[in-house]
């Protein structure tokens, strides 16, 4: 779930809020076609899109007029629990809430990338080297036999 909201242009207050469960893309703009619409003349008709990628949303710039955060234009970014963008330089400015489970879960992904740890019979600790190492084979009473007939062992 994503909720975005409307900020109020000076106190930063919230003015109204829209929440998503299952979109994949959220369409923010001037036009009635989209998902989120703002009456501003600074916002384009279809000024800009989330997308959902994986368990991560991407803010996309769609506007003539621009999409900033912290006052900076951004093309495209990967959007964070508690960002805020601005439609324009001084348009109207929306902060973006991931669900709580959903970054937790994004950041319990991200750990896994990084390392594997396994508990082994012994209760020792196995990484993601140990994983990769080829497992010896035990010997079976079939190689002999095996061996005779020009198998390799």
């Amino acid at each position: 779930m994503i909720t975005l909201t409307l900020l109020h242009p000076i106190k930063s207050t919230p003015i109204q809020s829209w929440k998503f469960d299952n979109e994949s893309v959220i369409r923010i703009g001037r036009a009635t076609d989209n998902n989120v619409v703002l009456y501003s003349a600074v916002v384009s008709r279809h000024h800009v899109e989330l997308r959902r990628a994986g368990l991560q949303w991407k803010i996309i710039n769609l506007g003539t007029n621009g999409t900033y955060m912290k006052g900076s234009p951004i093309t495209q970014v990967t959007a964070e629990d508690g960002v805020i963008f601005s439609l324009a330089r001084s348009g109207p400015q929306i902060q973006i809430h991931l669900a709580k489970y959903q970054s937790k879960i994004s950041s319990d992904l991200q750990k896994l990338e990084f390392e594997m740890r396994l508990p082994d019979r012994d209760g020792d600790t196995v990484t993601a080297e140990d994983v990769t190492k080829p497992i010896p084979l035990p010997q079976t009473s079939l190689e002999p036999e095996l061996a005779k007939k020009g198998y390799p062992s």
